[in-house]
């Protein structure tokens, strides 16, 4: 099995990260692909951009990475109650390709956070809105204050409840 992950963020620290790259080792026997928002940035998305100089390669090259999939997983941060401006853009330019951008992938969303909201907003957002996108979601976890439930220097949680949830859900694959 072939599995993508990325932190929804464009933060080179980001706690999201650390969190989906350990999710995404507990699939036996996968191959993982850590993405890294930053090596697709683009210009804003609008539509009048779009139809100035058409889709971004850098969006083309997201797009197709999900499609060459068989699992995705995502860490959500969340700016403000919502989405993170770097994903939010790409996200955009990806569902100019084709609206269905997750490509009826297997997918794990989660999101973490220093504070004790686990960025449950924002998870809330993502997994309400991901069947419209093509996303066959099989689970999702928040994990709340990240520094107290993660293990930086082993990076691992640490949390035998938030464990167990976890690994539940990675069954589902």
């Amino acid at each position: 099995m072939k599995v993508l992950a990325f932190a929804a963020t464009s933060s080179r620290q980001s706690i999201n990260k650390q969190l989906v790259s350990y999710a995404a080792t507990l699939v036996p026997n996968a191959t993982v692909e850590v993405l890294d928002l930053n090596d697709y940035e683009m210009p804003i998305y609008s539509s009048d951009r779009e139809a100035e100089s058409g889709i971004p390669a850098a969006a083309q090259q997201f797009f197709s990475k999900i499609g060459e999939a068989d699992a995705v997983f995502v860490s959500f941060a969340e700016h403000n109650g919502s989405y993170t401006a770097a994903y939010k853009n790409i996200f955009d330019w990806a569902s100019r390709i084709n609206q269905k951008v997750f490509q009826n992938k297997a997918m794990v969303l989660m999101a973490t956070s220093p504070g004790p909201g686990g960025a449950q907003s924002v998870l809330g957002s993502a997994v309400g809105s991901a069947p419209f996108f093509a996303a066959d979601v099989k689970g999702s976890l928040s994990v709340p204050s990240f520094y107290d439930n993660f293990d930086v220097e082993k990076g691992e949680l640490r949390n035998a409840e938030l464990i167990e949830k976890l690994q539940a859900i990675v069954a589902k694959l």
